[in-house]
């Protein structure tokens, strides 16, 4: 699987340069882990809603975001006002909040390209409301 990680920015292994969106396949199709094994998953009731929906031979396309915050306390306050907002797709569509430091660093993993695209830019408008109102009422007053 390919990972793309970027500092209050990133891109996902979807698409390519000649607009094909469908992704099963192509160029940047994630590749296989060392081994050329797909990834294990669990098996029976308890697995991943991912792994029920993928076909022979697909993985997963990944997404990661990590959003630098100037403190860990504001960057607490974002995870906290982000993370109640439910997946719509979540079936296929996985999202991952989580803080290190005073890094925001969420997490998606789909097999479909468009769902994983609208997941993201709902992400970020969600984000960027966030954003303007901490900067509205200025830096949080510790007690």
């Amino acid at each position: 699987m390919r990972h793309a990680d970027a500092d209050a920015g990133g891109s996902a292994n979807c698409g390519d340069s000649q607009g094909d969106h469908s992704c099963p396949g192509g160029a940047d199709t994630a590749a296989a882990p060392a081994g050329g094994a797909p990834p294990p998953h669990a098996s029976g009731p308890g697995r991943d809603a991912t792994s029920v929906a993928r076909g022979p031979g697909m993985r997963p396309h990944i997404f990661t975001l990590s959003v630098p915050f100037p403190t860990p306390l504001e960057a607490e306050i974002a995870h906290g006002s982000l993370a109640p907002d439910a997946e719509p797709h979540q079936r296929v569509v996985g999202k991952n909040l989580a803080v290190s430091g005073r890094i925001l660093v969420v997490r998606w993993e789909a097999e479909d390209c468009r769902l994983l695209r609208i997941s993201v830019i709902n992400f970020l408008d969600h984000l960027s409301l966030v954003v303007q109102t901490m900067q509205h009422f200025g830096p949080p007053i510790s007690r």
